[in-house]
């Protein structure tokens, strides 16, 4: 367990785990590199919003000012937003030296699991994971986030790997890894903005019980968490093939710019958007939603016991 003067557990949080009530924990670098303010705000209250109504209580994690927060105030979530892309984008490797320095962080995928493990969260919504990306074979460009879920007891539902990454890789090196994948009431592994990958799962999900039953059994396990893959909803998918389109505009002008390893997703990312006319924008805010969405449901029928 981390020290209490390097973590705090936010009222709401602790009241919540003491009385034994659905909790679902939430990254912030969605807030910090994800989107521009005040978009990147406007969704993260959107995604608590969406947690509580799903009957769960959500627990954004970020570092502020050299302290691991597990649930945020709306006040920090503003602030984190207005400082977007002026704070670190902190992987597990990170929290030593932001904390350190007392500095403000968004924590990634890799991150947010590793914490929301030590609070004894059981569940995580994001986006879409990291991955291997394009090029790994020269580059060695692999996600921290991959690693991570082949350790950490957290269970991550996501609408699959960013469409930026190499998805048939990531499936590579998670199957290497030993990370549990199950689709929610998909049978291929979606695309981030697009519902399909064209690589097919081996294992599905139908039922927020069976779901339940499959979150404690990899607990109980181990040694890492479920890896759930929630399809972004219908009326808000991209086309896979458009998509891959921009993506590789987007690839391209990355590599004739020189954009580093850790600025290249946040880099992609905005290119996308501006490639597609701000329609990755809106899928990427309504699969966040629906996966928060989903999280909370598993939470609570974990909480019947």
């Amino acid at each position: 367990m981390i020290a209490a003067d390097l973590m705090t557990i936010g009222p709401e949080i602790a009241e919540a785990k003491a009385a034994g009530k659905p909790i679902v924990a939430l990254e912030s670098t969605i807030i910090t590199h994800g989107m521009a303010y005040p978009r990147n705000v406007e969704t993260a209250q959107l995604v608590e919003d969406a947690v509580r109504s799903a009957g769960a209580v959500p627990a954004t994690i970020a570092v502020v000012d050299g302290r691991i927060r597990v649930g945020l105030e709306a006040k920090e979530i503003e602030r984190l937003g207005q400082l977007s892309g002026g704070v670190v984008k902190a992987s597990r490797r990170d929290l030593a030296p932001v904390a350190a320095r007392h500095g403000s962080a968004g924590t990634t995928v890799a991150a947010t699991m590793f914490i929301a493990e030590l609070a004894g969260i059981e569940i995580f919504a994001t986006g879409g994971i990291g991955g291997v990306h394009r090029g790994a074979a020269e580059t060695f460009d692999i996600s921290a986030d991959l690693v991570e879920l082949s350790r950490t007891r957290v269970a991550v539902v996501c609408a699959g790997a960013k469409s930026i990454l190499d998805i048939e890789k990531t499936l590579e090196f998670l199957e290497t890894q030993g990370v549990a994948i199950v689709g929610y009431r998909c049978d291929e592994f979606p695309a981030f903005y697009a519902r399909s990958s064209g690589f097919k799962l081996e294992h599905r999900c139908d039922g927020l019980r069976d779901l339940a039953r499959m979150i404690r059994c990899q607990r109980a396990i181990g040694p890492g968490g479920l890896l759930i893959a929630n399809p972004v909803p219908e009326d808000q998918a991209l086309e896979e093939a458009m998509v891959e389109e921009r993506i590789a505009e987007a690839v391209a002008e990355a590599r004739e710019q020189g954009v580093g390893k850790k600025e290249a997703t946040p880099f992609l990312l905005k290119r996308v958007v501006e490639l597609t006319g701000g329609r990755s924008l809106e899928a990427n805010v309504a699969l966040v939603r629906n996966n928060a969405i989903l999280a909370a449901q598993a939470a609570v029928e974990m909480a019947k016991g």
